[in-house]
């Protein structure tokens, strides 16, 4: 057996480290390795609350909406305070404006690059990939992307101010009152953008592809948006066999995602996506008990004096030298079970027919993860056309509150990445515990106490390394999985 360590990888966000271990050409076991602590927990310890809103977008600059609305919501669970309407919808459009951009940034900066490598030169599909997606001098996609990005954006500016750290997100709503010519100005943004998914990314309307519901149906909508970028990435699917890789637990979570705007704000009055948990090898949907979610110490160089605990008694206390540690992660678990997490887990708890066909056909694979993100983004654009539909310039965006001086709160949310939680504690009016689980916590979480993998670390066992025509350490099939998680390291390590 041998051993080979994977990193730091490109195209990721943070630093990161795979170690493998290699049996006969395959991996046999995988440790992930979050290699830079930050600790932005501690920081907020003994903090004016609303500190908070300011300091935690700052753990990373690409989901800083996401960090800002968790915060918001665990403030407001502690105000009880609940925003009106169109501060709900305010938020779900800056949420839903971030998470399509990352979506889009990971197809085609981060994940579609990889097929323009040397390996798979002598492939029939290399040539359009160099030509879609080739990183360097620019391919026509990635060129295409960056340019509707760009201009994306400008509902940023809009909705709160900047972007990123914009600062609009408030426990009682949006301190961004929108006018009526600036609705108008955001349908327009939303109509653009919709044009470019449509002649670009999928070929067809967006409401023809979010309506497929069997893999035979996608197969006959493959051959109808040919020359689509979305197609072009199922012949290298399927040629590549993506779906034959990195498949992982088979338990999936999500929060729910976009809270009702009549909800209140921690989300208990339901979502334009789901909150619950999917079991692949059931087909079975349950129902989330939040109280059942603990942080496992046990390989974090972290203290780990009291075992595995809830978020909001957690502790986050460096130990650098602790034995038997190898990341900065904390491996999160729901009921001592592993799950991922993310959009393909936002998709089944939701029900979408084709994720679900393709899930049950294929299990989690590379392949399904980045189908689930793309049939994400078909959904998103009508939710955003329908709330800018329904905000009323002429009533309220914020409440009112006070934040007591003493209560606790939670906050849960679902980035691009997935489920984010924050848990908060408020004494005689300043913070006295602070604790996030992010989605990369979840999705790259090192073993717990009882030694079972985290997601990522299971989903790279068995895959084969070495392959024709990579150089040394090239790993081209690790990367693939890796990146099909989307890892956010520095939100893992806060």
């Amino acid at each position: 057996m041998s051993r080979l360590v994977c990193g730091p990888f490109n195209r990721v966000e943070g630093d990161l480290e795979v170690q493998l271990d290699i049996e006969d050409g395959r991996v046999r076991e995988a440790r992930v390795n979050a290699p830079l602590y930050r600790g932005f927990e501690n920081m907020l310890m003994g903090r004016e609350p609303m500190d908070a809103l300011t300091i935690v977008p700052r753990i990373c600059g690409i989901c800083s909406v996401s960090q800002s609305v968790a915060a918001a919501k665990a403030l407001a669970d502690a105000a009880e305070v609940t925003p009106p309407p169109n501060g709900q919808l305010a938020i779900n459009l800056m949420l839903a404006c971030e998470n399509l951009a990352d979506h889009l940034t990971h197809f085609y900066l981060f994940f579609m690059p990889d097929f323009t490598r040397s390996v798979y030169s002598k492939r029939d599909w290399y040539a359009q990939a160099l030509q879609r997606f080739a990183a360097m001098g620019g391919g026509q996609g990635s060129r295409a992307l960056l340019a509707a990005r760009a201009r994306w954006f400008a509902l940023m500016g809009t909705l709160g101010g900047k972007w990123p750290h914009s600062g609009s997100v408030l426990p009682g709503g949006s301190s961004r009152a929108l006018e009526h010519n600036e609705v108008l100005r955001m349908r327009a943004k939303v109509r653009e953008m919709r044009q470019f998914l449509e002649s670009t990314l999928f070929g067809t309307t967006l409401e023809d592809f979010a309506e497929l519901g069997t893999l035979a149906g996608l197969q006959a909508w493959q051959t109808q948006a040919a020359g689509s970028d979305l197609a072009l990435f199922l012949d290298i699917t399927e040629d590549a066999q993506l779906n034959g890789m990195g498949c992982g637990s088979g338990r999936f979570l999500s929060y729910g995602a976009y809270a009702a705007a009549m909800s209140n704000v921690g989300g208990n009055g339901g979502h334009s996506f789901a909150a619950g948990l999917w079991d692949a090898d059931t087909a079975t949907l349950s129902a989330l008990n939040v109280s059942e979610i603990s942080e496992d110490p046990r390989h974090a160089w972290l203290t780990d004096a009291q075992g595995p605990l809830h978020p909001a008694q957690g502790v986050t206390q460096p130990m650098p030298d602790k034995p038997g540690a190898y990341t900065w992660n904390k491996a999160p678990r729901l009921n001592g079970k592993v799950m991922e997490t993310g959009a393909i887990a936002r998709q089944l708890v939701d029900g979408q027919a084709l994720v679900c066909a393709a899930v049950a056909a294929n299990g989690a694979s590379v392949g399904t993860r980045v189908l689930a993100r793309l049939m994400e983004v078909a959904r998103i654009i009508p939710l955003m056309e329908q709330w800018l539909s329904v905000i009323q310039t002429r009533e309220p965006f914020h409440t009112a509150y006070q934040l007591p001086s003493h209560g606790q709160g939670v906050g849960l949310s679902e980035a691009a990445r997935g489920a984010l939680g924050h848990w908060l504690r408020i004494e005689h009016g300043k913070l006295s515990s602070y604790q996030i689980v992010a989605p990369t916590s979840w999705n790259f979480s090192p073993r717990d106490t009882q030694g079972v993998p985290g997601a990522l670390e299971a989903a790279l066992v068995g895959t084969a390394v070495g392959r024709d025509g990579e150089a040394p350490g090239e790993c081209v099939a690790v990367q693939h999985i890796v990146r099909s998680f989307d890892p956010c390291m520095v939100c893992t390590v806060h």
